[in-house]
């Protein structure tokens, strides 16, 4: 059974509302007015639908790309910069997931120090400055992912990224890595007035999706390695696929997404569960 509440109701909303141009409504049906413990109807949300698309929402850092080490090095000698030793990978992995303030001031607390409010502001204007511009020296996408999602692409899929990485930052890796063409949107942690793991950042890129297409969702899948990912489906009613590899202090195997995937060569397959559910 796949966990969730109200998805049937929701995206049959959001296609309602994208029919008649109303998309910024569609946002905020979508978002609002589940059934507290209902089960989607998965038959009927994969449905085929005239003028319809399917859409699959990816996370970036830890669920497409390898990132961490172009993070680390950055914090890393924004750390030197104040006088600070360094963190290692592993420890700056457990800190990534929540924007780059976040990051930044995680940073700064492994190293006994508080940084808030300007000050913070600051150092994050500092980070994102070094990093935007070494974004791409060692962050690779995870091994079969780029194969996997073109193949997704050509077979109707639609792609996006929702990610709490600034937008201006996503993007420009996602450029580096020549990426940028397989996705129609891309949403960042600064995009929208809320984000991961408020649902209304996923139902905004599905509803941009739809603007695009001029046509309505039939079906739209979470990908990512989080419990921000998983919290965020989940209060958008959609189904949520994590990886294995991914980043964060929780394995996520322990979260209870719906599938759970070690190699994007499997993304397939946890996809068409979903279509024979």
């Amino acid at each position: 059974m796949v966990r969730g509440s109200g998805l049937g109701y929701k995206l049959d909303r959001l296609h309602e509302a994208a029919k008649s141009g109303r998309l910024g409504e569609a946002r905020k049906k979508c978002h609002g007015a589940a059934t507290p413990g209902k089960s989607p109807n998965i038959t009927e949300f994969f449905m085929t639908r005239r003028e319809t698309f399917n859409a699959l929402l990816i996370d970036l850092d830890g669920t497409l790309l390898d990132s961490a080490p172009d993070l680390a090095s950055a914090l890393n000698r924004l750390l030197a910069a104040e006088g600070l030793p360094a963190l290692s990978l592993p420890e700056i992995k457990t800190m990534v997931g929540d924007g780059a303030a976040t990051l930044v001031r995680r940073g700064f607390a492994a190293r006994g120090q508080t940084r808030d409010g300007e000050a913070l502001a600051t150092l994050t204007a500092r980070f994102l400055a070094d990093y935007e511009v070494n974004a791409s020296v060692q962050t690779r996408p995870y091994p079969g992912a780029v194969p996997i999602l073109s193949g997704l692409r050509a077979q109707g899929w639609r792609l996006a990224v929702c990610t709490n990485k600034p937008e201006s930052a996503a993007r420009r890796v996602l450029a580096d890595l020549d990426l940028t063409d397989l996705f129609q949107v891309i949403v960042g942690g600064d995009s929208l007035p809320v984000r991961k793991p408020d649902g209304r950042h996923l139902t905004e890129a599905v509803g941009r999706i739809a603007a695009s297409e001029g046509r309505a969702p039939a079906a739209a899948v979470m990908l990512g390695d989080s419990r921000n990912d998983l919290l965020a489906a989940r209060d958008a009613g959609l189904p949520v696929i994590l990886v294995s590899h991914g980043y964060g202090t929780e394995p996520a195997a322990s979260l209870g997404a719906d599938r759970l995937i070690d190699r994007f060569d499997r993304l397939p397959a946890a996809l068409g569960a979903f279509l024979r559910a």
